[in-house]
């Protein structure tokens, strides 16, 4: 698969089931993550792939309801930087953008694989921390929940996530964010 068909590809399923789980698999994932860019090679990016049973319930617990559907998954990563770990030039950290590009490779390398990567928000981010052993002052930027897609699981969605599953959700038009030689307020 090229890079296009695996942009094409990727989806944010969210009717999963189990995948094999196993050291080779963590390796391919964070040799990919590990080749992106970043501001003078800093490699801000940290992930905790949790895939051990009690780990991974006491993680599950600390999900938002809408993201009960990740409870399917037996593989879930967690992202983590802060500011210190990268660049700061002129006021500008770059420790997000450069985790975020990591974060796509990694996801890319997934899509490759055959499985879905679908990095969610809906977590309490201190109780995250707690189980996983992350300080203070690290940011728990995303957990990616990753799987195989299921058909047979998407009875157990609600309608809105069982519509997404179908279709590709709506992108916006090219005119609203890519500009030629000038920025144009869209927001309206």
């Amino acid at each position: 698969m090229d890079v296009q068909q695996a942009i094409l590809k990727r989806r944010s399923y969210r009717a999963l089931e189990e995948i094999e789980v196993t050291q080779s698999l963590i390796d391919d994932l964070a040799d990919a993550a590990q080749l992106a860019p970043s501001c003078f090679n800093k490699q801000p990016w940290r992930y905790v792939f949790v895939h051990k049973t009690d780990t991974l319930f006491r993680l599950q617990e600390c999900l938002s309801p809408g993201n009960h559907w990740a409870n399917a998954a037996n593989l879930i990563i967690a992202v983590v930087s802060k500011k210190g770990l990268d660049c700061s030039v002129e006021g500008r950290d770059y420790y997000l953008f450069d985790t975020g590009m990591a974060t796509a490779i990694l996801m890319l390398r997934a899509t490759e694989l055959g499985l879905v990567a679908h990095p969610i928000a809906g977590y309490d981010e201190i109780k995250a921390k707690e189980v996983l052993g992350i300080s203070d002052d690290l940011q728990l930027i995303t957990l990616i929940i990753v799987g195989k897609h299921s058909k047979r699981n998407i009875a157990a969605l609600n309608d809105h996530q069982q519509e997404s599953e179908r279709t590709r959700p709506a992108r916006l038009p090219l005119d609203k964010f890519a500009f030629k030689d000038r920025y144009m307020d869209t927001e309206d």
